[in-house]
C-alpha cells in the first residue's frame, strides 16, 4: 500500500473532463501501484480514512493518473476543490460483476446482447454501474430499457446519456 498527501482538485477547461474534481495520482505512486502500466486500473484502500474500493486511476499522460471524484462519492466523504486528503492505495484485482437484472435482460435481446458484449469490459461496467445507482426499481427498469435502446443504436455510454437529456 502507498501512502501520501495530497490536494483535490477541479478541472476548469479539459474536454469531457471539464468540471470533473479529481485527485492528482504523480507517476511516481502510479509506478509503485502498478509499474509500467499505462491504461486506466482500479484501487482499493483510504482516502482520509475512509474505504473506498474499486476506484479507476485514469491515465492523463506522462506517467501522471486522476482519481475522479464522482457526487456520491464527493459527498460520502465530504470533499471539496483545494481540501487536503490523506491517501493509502492499493491495486484492486478484484472483478466487478455485472448487475443481475442487467444481464437477464441481455440474455433476452440477442442484437443488445451481442452489441454489449463487444464492448470493453470497462464500458460494460459503466453501463452496469448506472444500473446499480438506481435508488428504485422504476429507475432501474428505465435504465435497463434505456441501455437496450442504446444497445440497438450503437451508441456508446456518453451518447446514451446524452441522448436521456435531450428527450
Amino acid at each position: 500500500m502507498v501512502s501520501f498527501d495530497t490536494v483535490v482538485k477541479k478541472f476548469a477547461e479539459k474536454g469531457e473532463k471539464t468540471g470533473w474534481t479529481y485527485i492528482e495520482i504523480p507517476f511516481n505512486i502510479t509506478q509503485q501501484l502498478k509499474p509500467n502500466f499505462k491504461k486506466s486500473f482500479r484501487v482499493k484502500g483510504f482516502i482520509n480514512k475512509e474505504s473506498i474500493e474499486a476506484i479507476a486511476l485514469l491515465p492523463m499522460g506522462e506517467g501522471n493518473f486522476i482519481l475522479a471524484l464522482n457526487n456520491n462519492l464527493r459527498k460520502r466523504l465530504n470533499l471539496r476543490n483545494a481540501d487536503e486528503v490523506s491517501l493509502n492505495l492499493e491495486l484492486d484485482a478484484s472483478i466487478y460483476q455485472l448487475n443481475n437484472d442487467l444481464v437477464e435482460c441481455l440474455q433476452d435481446d440477442e442484437l443488445a446482447s451481442t452489441n454489449f458484449y463487444k464492448l470493453p469490459r470497462s464500458h460494460q461496467n459503466y453501463y452496469s454501474k448506472f444500473v446499480d445507482a438506481a435508488k428504485t426499481d422504476i429507475t432501474k427498469s428505465k435504465r435497463i430499457a434505456q441501455i437496450l435502446k442504446a444497445m440497438h443504436l450503437n451508441m456508446t455510454y456518453a451518447e446514451m446519456i446524452r441522448s436521456s437529456k435531450s428527450d
